[in-house]
């Protein structure tokens, strides 16, 4: 039988509870349940069919007769209860879990609800008996009695006079099963002292009133839960995040028969009628999500929880979902709208001591043992990842402070719309193993670190379908050898030159978008070079990039690293190394379910202009480039920000090195003919980026020529000797000195001078014409990134300079070597520890990583960089004090790369109090009382720039005056548009002052805060183009500019009444395009097409 349909007439009527699980179980096994097993199943009762179509939907076992199997458990469960001594009086007809009205509820809570993911809970083998009183067959019953529906429902009945209660925990416990039973998860308040253990309570029969109101009660729950059900999911978060703090049933708006008038909305005109519910009255304007695109499948929808302390209970708010532009491999699999990212609050008053988390396990336990409920979804913890630098996440106040991200996903649903899942009846760990056999990895920290890559932001070059035909060969790396041809080993394991580098097919690669990073491809760029010259196609114009940084998911394996093109190779080929491989595959799952893919996190790429650094800097002064050099870089800098308001070519070179600032819209304008003097918001910008370049400055962000970041990766020709490397740049191959590096480099010999050295017939015979890599030897007793920094080639980017005054002056030193064997700690596998042990310390090492971080890295860099400014100020001499000094930058360098590690190796590492340092030169700014003035070249850096900040610290008041090319009379626009257009901006203001607002600061981070704005504008540019943007749009282009010119004018008018030139960025955040169109048009003269890169070198090259 197939396709068994839900209007089929059953032989007796179920139970809606009983109906569902039925229903599930005949749609998985594809049989129907004969009439003998339906009224068998009636007259068990609601609660006890339901734990035995549960019990059934639990076992992993093909089922030939569905009928039969349904009869064999009933009677096996009922022999076990009765052996246990569990037994308790059958209900007969309609006497149901979630009730009818006046009827009752017979509740056995001795097995797990949904237990098909086990935390651990050590409530799972307690055992409970509940039972209402008014029923025909209504006896004494063992353990407990109470009438239960609602938990505000059961508070009331604690407070009654009739009724003593020993303990209040029991209760509620009864009452969390109840909603297990009824709701598919745990309320949104769970309190922390439901880990105390129960203990016994005795109650007095209830008021018929109050028992006839909460069965009434539950009875209207069960349906506004079935009704949710038969919504997309969008609508029914987007009802529980205006439902703020508050439960469904403490909503009386939120009704069965207000839930079913939604379905024939569309998103969009949902959310303004929650909102108008309900919505407004429990959720902050700042938290509205009037201006999402619902329609917009392209992105990512990510939906948050956060979990807050309110007395003493842990109580779930959801916010979201918001929008971003690419998507990791969990996204992919298992959608969007099943994973939950979750933010757990700060205990209040509770401080953070050492390693130990037991006070928030204390009350956050529960969380991992019973998950995390949305209406009859729960969600259950799956990964963590840390924020790394990401600092502060003011999300909601400052109770949520940390950079570290929690992942629960969605392991169970009561909904019949969830039943097409594809992590159906799997565990967390079996759901962990279907992307890679992480559970053969050595250590939990490794655990941890390999099964975050399914976090990495990538875009699939191909998914399981393509890669079945790819032929996956996994080779081994290429050792490093000394000079008699002998394996070096460091600590008893072999070094590599090959470290997470393979190889891939031309025909493969050419799939591959042109520029990838973080997972976001460009979108074909708008300025492009259109030329007939043959040569082009030689000189680097070749579509696929030369490089890939990867992850691949191939039948349990978890690779990670970087693919360089080789055309030797046969078509439809991808080889791995060892070194690349995360995770192995597991050989007894072999013929096991994988989510095999290729994904893309980024690739070699036209590199961006260069900057230095304070490590940087002080390594270079170290090595002999003099402080003068750095302090002529400074003022040549500084000089050309001063003239970026005022001279086309400085402008627009600013406008290009803050181009994420606006889109390049700055950049755009001037290409279009603007002049900075003559437009209030260009002014502006320019002046805001202007300032922004000083305060880079300031910090020893300082622009140098001729040298830029490029990924490495190593030699396939294994031509080049130790001292070599091949650079392919904008030009082919080149030749001569290079002084390479790489972030965040401490050691004094982290700065190589190489040979850059052309490799012949490389381009012609095995990477194409691609450009922008480093290639490094395979030949040599040790790898060169391996003596930078200890870094490798998965993508890491390499600091490639041709400068001739570093190369002039500076001296290497040597390679780094660690000063001290690597510590050995020893660390359980994973495989050591049972289901329900591992899931609680993967548990337990997210909660020490969100409250009780490593602060290793940024101090020891901070005492590090303390240190060398003495070295540098020439505060210490070549005696014994200096060599002191430098003896601790070098233990400072290996605690600073150990802690890098950390992560990865499970080692706890910390700075020592004889390391650790009390003052800080002035321009670390750590405060007065905390500083000495440093002479050094970054103090000196930091006083020129600061002193020239200081003097251009505010934007001078800039005359808002219109363009007289855009305030002509519009031409295609009707006086009706431009009124809709006044009405639309003074919306957008009301808009934009929800996330402008400084009472609301404190809830958001900047990049939410940014990307609200972002989906601001991409609403009205919608509006205007009836597409993405200007290049997409098929209206009538006079139309267009008409409606653009209005804008201009309704928007620049406001402005100079407010006297404001910020507030002229809404014309060019919604109009630009097609303004700059216009302007270019209007301005007359020939116009060429020229592709954005080679601009932006152009201009760095004439200056």
């Amino acid at each position: 039988m197939s396709a068994l349909g839900s209007t089929e007439m059953r032989a007796c009527q179920l139970p809606a509870a009983v109906e569902l699980e039925l229903a599930q179980l005949e749609r998985r096994h594809d049989q129907r349940a004969d009439p003998l097993a339906q009224r068998r199943l009636a007259e068990l009762g609601e609660a006890a069919a339901v734990r035995v179509l549960q019990r059934i939907g639990r076992s992993r076992q093909p089922v030939q007769n569905l009928s039969a199997y349904i009869q064999w458990v009933m009677k096996h469960d009922s022999e076990e209860r009765a052996a246990a001594g569990g037994s308790v009086p059958s209900q007969r007809g309609g006497d149901a879990v979630l009730g009818t009205v006046n009827h009752h509820i017979h509740i056995s809570l001795d097995l797990p609800i949904h237990a098909t993911i086990n935390a651990g809970s050590p409530a799972r083998s307690t055992h409970y008996s509940l039972q209402l009183p008014g029923s025909p067959g209504h006896g004494p019953v063992s353990g407990l009695q109470h009438q239960v529906g609602t938990e505000s429902l059961v508070r009331h009945a604690i407070a009654s006079p009739t009724t003593t209660v020993s303990s209040p925990s029991p209760v509620r416990n009864i009452v969390k099963s109840l909603h297990q039973l009824a709701l598919g998860g745990l309320p949104r308040t769970v309190g922390a002292e439901l880990a105390t253990p129960p203990t016994p309570v005795h109650m007095m029969p209830a008021d018929p009133l109050v028992n006839a109101n909460t069965s009434k009660a539950t009875a209207n729950l069960h349906m506004t839960m079935m009704a949710l059900g038969e919504l997309e999911f969008d609508k029914v978060f987007l009802i529980y995040v205006y439902l703020g703090r508050n439960k469904t049933e403490d909503v009386c708006e939120l009704r069965e028969d207000y839930i079913r008038s939604l379905p024939s909305l569309s998103m969009k005109d949902s959310e303004p009628e929650i909102w108008h519910r309900f919505g407004h009255k429990f959720v902050a304007e700042s938290d509205r999500r009037k201006n999402l695109d619902w329609g917009d499948s392209s992105k990512a929808r990510v939906y948050h929880c956060c979990l807050e302390i309110a007395d003493g209970s842990v109580v779930t708010i959801f916010k979201g979902p918001y929008l971003e532009t690419s998507r990791n491999k969990l996204q992919k699999v298992v959608g969007d709208d099943n994973i939950l990212v979750v933010k757990f609050s700060d205990i209040p008053g509770q401080r953070n001591f050492g390693n130990d988390v037991g006070a928030y396990y204390s009350v956050y336990h529960k969380v991992a043992e019973d998950g995390i409920s949305l209406g009859l979804r729960r969600y259950r913890y799956l990964i963590h990842k840390d924020g790394g630098k990401e600092g502060k996440l003011k999300e909601g106040t400052e109770k949520f402070s940390s950079g570290v991200k929690c992942y629960f996903l969605r392991t169970e649903s009561g909904w019949n719309r969830d039943d097409a899942y594809i992590l159906s009846n799997k565990t967390i760990d079996e759901a962990r193993k279907l992307f890679m056999h992480v559970h053969t990895v050595p250590t939990l920290a490794k655990y941890l670190a390999r099964f975050a890559l399914v976090l990495s932001k990538a875009t699939t070059l191909l998914d399981a379908n393509d890669l079945s035909k790819v032929n996956v060969i996994i080779i081994e790396d290429i050792p490093c050898k000394d000079r008699n041809g002998n394996i070096v080993l460091s600590h008893g394991e072999p070094l590599i030159h090959t470290d997470g580098t393979g190889l891939i097919s031309e025909d493969i690669a050419n799939k591959c978008p042109t520029s990838v990073v973080k997972g976001n491809f460009s979108r074909t760029p708008d300025l492009q070079v259109l030329s007939s010259d043959p040569g082009l196609e030689g000189r680097g114009l070749s579509s696929e990039p030369l490089l890939l940084q990867i992850r691949m998911f191939y039948n349990g394996l978890a690779v990670k690293g970087t693919l360089l093109v080789d055309r030797r190779l046969l078509p439809g080929t991808i080889k791995i190394r060892q070194s690349m491989i995360k995770t192995a595959s597991d050989p007894n799952l072999r013929d096991e379910q994988s989510f095999n893919s290729l994904e893309i996190v980024s690739t070699s790429k036209y590199p961006k202009r260069a900057f230095t650094s304070r490590f940087l800097i002080a390594l270079l002064h170290y090595g002999g480039v003099p402080a003068d050099y750095f302090l002529e870089l400074v003022r040549k800098a500084l000089k050309d920000v001063e003239k970026a308001c005022h001279k086309a070519s400085y402008s627009l070179e600013v406008a290009y090195n803050h181009a994420n600032l606006d889109d390049s819209m700055s950049a755009r304008m001037i290409l279009s003919g603007i002049q900075p003097e003559d437009d209030a918001y260009l002014q502006y910008q320019l002046a805001f980026m202007t300032r922004e370049e000083r305060e880079g400055i300031k910090l020893g962000r300082i622009p140098i020529e001729e040298s830029y970041y490029l990924m490495g990766t190593s030699d396939p020709t294994g031509t080049l000797k130790p001292n070599e490397v091949c650079v392919i740049h904008e030009n082919g191959q080149i030749s001569g000195d290079v002084l390479v590096y790489t972030n965040p480099g401490l050691h004094f010999g982290d700065i190589h001078v190489l040979t850059a050295t052309p490799i012949p017939n490389l381009e012609k015979e095995i990477v194409g014409f691609s450009k922008y890599v480093i290639i490094f030897p395979i030949s040599g007793p040790r790898s060169l990134a391996d003596e930078m920094a200890n870094s490798d080639f998965d993508g890491d980017m390499y600091f490639v300079s041709r400068n001739p005054q570093l190369l002039e002056h500076f001296r290497p030193s040597e390679a780094w070597v660690p000063r001290n064997p690597p510590k050995k700690v020893e660390q359980k596998n994973p495989q050591h520890y049972d289901g329900p042990q591992l899931e609680s310390l993967l548990f337990k090492e997210f909660l020490k990583s969100r409250f009780v971080p490593s602060y290793t890295i940024g101090t020891a860099a901070d005492c590090w960089l303390v240190y060398m400014d003495q070295l540098l100020a020439g505060q210490v001499q070549e005696n014994k004090r200096g060599m002191e000094i430098k003896d601790k930058t070098l233990d400072l360098v290996d605690i600073y790369y150990e802690s890098l590690d950390a992560p990865k190796t499970g080692i706890k590492v910390d700075v020592p109090d004889a390391l650790r340092v009390k003052k800080y030169p002035h321009y670390m700014e750590k405060g007065d009382d905390r500083s000495y003035h440093s002479t050094s070249v970054l103090g000196q850096i930091y006083d020129e720039a600061k002193a020239l900040s200081e003097q251009s610290k505010d934007i001078p008041p800039i005359n808002i005056s219109p363009l007289a090319c855009f305030t002509e009379v519009a031409v295609g626009v009707t006086k009706e548009r431009k009124e809709e257009w006044k009405r639309l901006y003074d919306e957008y203001r009301g808009e934009s002052t929800a996330l402008c607002d400084k009472k609301y600061n404190k809830k958001y981070s900047k990049e939410e805060r940014d990307a609200g704005f972002t989906k601001l504008y991409q609403k009205y540019r919608r509006m205007l183009y009836d597409a993405e943007e200007f290049d997409d749009s098929l209206r009538n282009y006079n139309e267009v500019f008409g409606e653009a010119c209005a804008i201009y004018q309704i928007v620049y008018e406001y402005a100079r009444r407010q006297n404001k030139a910020t507030l002229c960025g809404f014309a060019w955040k919604v109009a630009g395009r097609a303004l700059c169109h216009l302007h270019a048009i209007k301005r007359g003269g020939e116009t060429v097409l020229c592709s954005q890169s080679v601009l932006r070198d152009a201009f760095k090259k004439n200056r």
